[in-house]
């Protein structure tokens, strides 16, 4: 059982190319496991947090309604953004500079094999992280993601998730607004769910820029003490 996890910042990197490399890394842990079922070999699978921040771009899960986005293919290339229909689950969500997204790609039987779990995990890193900036935040009961005020008509989204899992091997994750340009999120029906908002970690703070070095320390921070893991 192998605990530890590879911890690469990616700084600013297309969406495209970032998903290539997170699939080829997930084929690699999961080729391991299948050798180890075939051949008992018994060799370690590794584990890896990737974090990012794309150029502008849409993506719709899997079970996702393509008319969530609200732009022509034109109107894409005007504002400069990109859409791909990628395999992770949930709708329609947007990234874009001034958002960490953080990609953990872990073998789930090195920790727990149990997918609710492991959202819910990744929920709580936000949580407890927001927390440190005297943020309430919580969960929202039927809808994935860390939200404020929830059971108001204020209610708003601050971080997104979804995931793809396959022989307990995860990819994709969660996307932090921390310093984001909310405009964009105009363009969509966020996650598929109507009459909510958004907001970013400045806007709830009232400043014009977090250190995001500072959020990203407390959210591998948090990470490693949820899921007892080291990075190396």
């Amino acid at each position: 059982m192998n605990k530890n996890i590879t911890f690469q910042d990616l700084g600013a990197k297309d969406f495209k190319e970032t998903w290539d490399y997170q699939e080829d890394i997930f084929k690699s842990i999961l080729d391991t496991k299948i050798k180890n079922r075939r051949e008992d070999a018994g060799l370690e699978t590794e584990n890896y947090f990737l974090f990012v921040e794309h150029p502008h771009v849409y993506t719709l899960g899997k079970s996702g309604d393509v008319s969530n986005l609200l732009l022509t293919e034109e109107q894409l290339t005007q504002k400069g953004a990109t859409f791909y229909k990628i395999n992770r689950g949930g709708d329609i969500t947007y990234h874009g500079p001034g958002q960490i997204v953080g990609y953990p790609i872990l073998d789930l039987d090195n920790f727990f094999t149990d997918i609710h779990k492991y959202l819910r995990f990744l929920e709580e890193t936000i949580i407890l992280t927001l927390e440190e900036y005297g943020l309430k935040t919580e969960r929202s009961p039927g809808e994935t993601g860390v939200w404020l005020d929830v059971g108001t008509p204020f209610a708003r989204k601050i971080c997104a998730l979804g995931v793809r899992a396959s022989r307990w091997v995860t990819m994709h994750g969660f996307a932090l607004n921390v310093n984001a340009d909310l405009g964009y999120f105009d363009n969509i029906i966020p996650c598929g769910i109507k009459g909510k908002a958004v907001t970013s970690l400045n806007v709830e703070l009232g400043v014009a820029k977090v250190n995001e070095a500072e959020v990203k320390e407390k959210l591998l921070k948090h990470f490693k003490v949820l899921f007892e893991a080291e990075f190396v």
